[in-house]
């Protein structure tokens, strides 16, 4: 009788243990947002809404907008979503449906192994390789075969909006392909089967599994997204840090995470720090919203296949 008091006493000790680490994760999210949004009050008070649409970033006479970064951001993250989703996809669907066992495992390690390369070697590796490589040979072809389009006009900087695109790309193909794999390999063989078995080729089987697992893919495809919005250090090394709006690829820019990371130990007055924290605020709701509806529909996904 003893031992059965104290193994249900050790049972609740455990369970109210682990839900006070869980809602310590809650508590330090909250924490977080609330230091920001009292860091960043004088701003919000001072500016109102008015400082999402204003492009007027002047440190000397303390005139800030955010209009520049938040398009910086979305221009760049969106430019990597069209580069890597593709690759993402081919790479999950060869991955799940292609590739035999020996190939698979190897293959996804190195997949993976991309994702764990820290951001600052991405942002090196984007200045001695890529920004050169794009001033030197693709950016003055672009110029020369497309320059009547907006996207393409300018000068050959090499620094500027693709750059930064094709670094976040790069960074964001593992995360996208990885969880599309999940995604895929979660769907029942029964489907695959039942397809083969009604004389349907391979490309034809896996179109029945892309169309079953299209809300999983468009999880990953946000999660991704996320990633790209939230990355700092490899943009602001190669997005050329200009605050500005431009509808050409090759002309620099600035992204929320680059300003923060740029100005924030310059910021000299008190209006100049609350408007970088508010940046802060924003970018940390942007990327807090995407990687909440992602991980519902990714995790609605895999439990839905899962129950069958």
């Amino acid at each position: 009788m003893n031992k059965m008091k104290l193994s249900i006493t050790g049972d609740k000790v455990f369970k109210n243990t682990t839900m006070l680490f869980a809602f310590f994760v809650f508590a330090l999210v909250f924490l977080m947002a609330y230091e920001m949004v009292r860091g960043s009050e004088l701003s919000l008070r001072h500016f109102g809404w008015k400082f999402l649409t204003t492009t007027t970033w002047d440190p000397v006479a303390d005139e800030y907008g955010a209009l520049p970064f938040i398009f910086g951001t979305l221009a760049s993250s969106l430019l990597a979503l069209v580069i890597a989703l593709p690759l993402s996809i081919g790479v999950a669907i060869f991955l799940s449906e292609l590739a035999p066992r020996w190939l698979e495992r190897p293959v996804s390690f190195l997949v993976e192994l991309l994702a764990a390369i820290p951001s600052i070697v991405y942002g090196l590796w984007g200045i001695f390789v890529l920004v050169p490589w794009l001033r030197n040979s693709v950016e003055p072809g672009l110029i020369k075969s497309f320059g009547y389009l907006p996207l393409f006009k300018g000068v050959p900087y090499g620094f500027g909006m693709l750059a930064a695109g094709i670094i976040l790309a790069i960074m964001i193909i593992p995360i996208i392909s990885s969880i599309s794999r999940d995604v895929l390999q979660a769907i029942p063989k029964t489907q695959r089967e039942a397809a083969l078995a009604l004389g349907a080729t391979k490309w034809e089987s896996t179109k029945i599994v892309l169309a079953d697992g299209k809300s999983g893919l468009l999880g990953a495809t946000l999660l991704g997204l996320g990633r790209a919005v939230g990355e700092t250090m490899a943009v602001t090394m190669v997005i050329g840090n200009r605050s500005e709006i431009s509808a050409s690829l090759l002309d620099p820019g600035h992204s929320m995470a680059s300003v923060i990371a740029n100005e924030f130990a310059e910021a000299t007055t008190d209006m100049y720090t609350s408007s970088l924290i508010e940046i802060a605020l924003i970018l940390f709701a942007v990327t807090i919203i995407l990687n909440v509806i992602a991980r519902l529909i990714v995790w609605s996904m895999t439990k839905k296949f899962k129950t069958t």
